[in-house]
């Protein structure tokens, strides 16, 4: 089992820089750098391939509306380039809230871009010229939408390798299928290891049984803030998740339309979740996170003594996880990495 972490958004990318290669000394095996409202994540991966050495580093995620398929080809081509062959693609929807509200961008058929977007871009990697004839990307344009110039291209740079990993954040039923299909490895959020296969085990298997077995075995990413610590301190450290947490589930989208509230009802958290939403969009904030059970945290954080992190991490690994995401607390983040790495060993 690897370990992964996303690194926050936000903050001084040098800053992050030096956590990253900190990580790397520590044991960390791939960082993933987030893109929302913020700076945007290339230039940041650009930077860490050429300071770090053994790691990983990853998009976590880069939206499909904002960008074409084939510059995501490309930037994702460059990187590993730079990084030596250290990159993985993750990609993602995000939501109507930033795609609409940031890049001004209509929030449609989510599903069948992504799917476009990984096929132009595998076409890319192959070295080939690009000819994608599909409902929402045709390369080249059409004669009677542009010039009548285009023609097909392919890409001038060698690879450093074929095939670079993509995986893809998803938790609507359709988009899950369509990862477990043609997706390198998933990205689930707030993923409840006890919980998963009754959410998600079915959309998985129909997934699963399309899959092009040259893909290999389905990676799956997964986990949460980590601290190994007394059981009389687990429950204030497990508290700092509850900020974020709300802010998902109470606030990112709209009523209705918010897909980790539906994700919450959907593990059987329904009177919470509606509970949850009507206190954060009416502005108490606080009180939307004291909402939150506290079972829901303690099954989905790795904050605990030893023997707790361990039987959190065995339970993460039976239900399928091949690379726990940890967000390291406690007094010495890097010592939680170096502990944890000694527990998934």
């Amino acid at each position: 089992m690897k370990l992964s972490t996303l690194m926050p958004y936000g903050g001084n990318p040098l800053e992050t820089a030096a956590q990253v290669q900190a990580l790397e000394a520590a044991g960390i095996d791939m960082v993933w750098i987030p893109e929302v409202y913020t700076f945007d994540a290339v230039s940041q991966l650009g930077y860490l391939a050429a300071v770090t050495e053994r790691i990983e580093i990853g998009s976590g995620i880069l939206p499909i509306y904002s960008r074409t398929p084939t510059l995501t080809a490309m930037t994702a081509a460059s990187i590993d380039a730079l990084s030596g062959g250290r990159f993985v693609l993750g990609l993602g929807a995000s939501g109507p809230q930033v795609i609409e509200g940031w890049h001004g961008i209509a929030y449609t058929k989510p599903l069948g871009r992504t799917r476009e977007v990984v096929e132009v871009c595998r076409t890319v990697w192959r070295g080939g010229a690009v000819v994608h004839d599909g409902p929402n990307y045709t390369i080249p344009l059409p004669p009677d939408e542009g010039t009548g110039l285009g023609k097909p291209l392919r890409l001038i740079n060698p690879m450093a390798r074929e095939r670079i990993p993509i995986y893809i954040a998803s938790l609507g039923p359709k988009n899950v299928t369509m990862t477990a299909e043609i997706a390198d490895g998933w990205l689930p959020v707030f993923y409840h290891p006890e919980k998963a296969a009754d959410v998600w085990g079915a959309d998985l298997d129909a997934g699963l049984a399309k899959r092009d077995p040259k893909l290999g075995d389905l990676e799956i990413v997964a986990g949460g803030l980590a601290a190994i610590c007394r059981p009389d301190e687990a429950v204030a450290i497990r508290d700092r998740a509850r900020p974020m947490t709300a802010l998902y589930i109470g606030g990112m989208g709209a009523r209705g339309r918010n897909f980790y509230n539906d994700l919450f009802r959907r593990y059987g958290y329904e009177p919470a979740a509606e509970t949850i939403q009507d206190l954060y969009l009416s502005g108490k904030k606080r009180e939307a996170e004291a909402a939150i059970p506290d079972e829901f945290l303690e099954a989905t954080l790795l904050v605990g003594d030893e023997g707790f992190i361990r039987d959190r991490i065995d339970a993460y690994r039976a239900s399928g996880v091949t690379r726990l995401d940890v967000a390291p607390g406690g007094a010495d983040p890097l010592d939680t990495v170096r502990r944890i790495r000694s527990l998934v060993a």
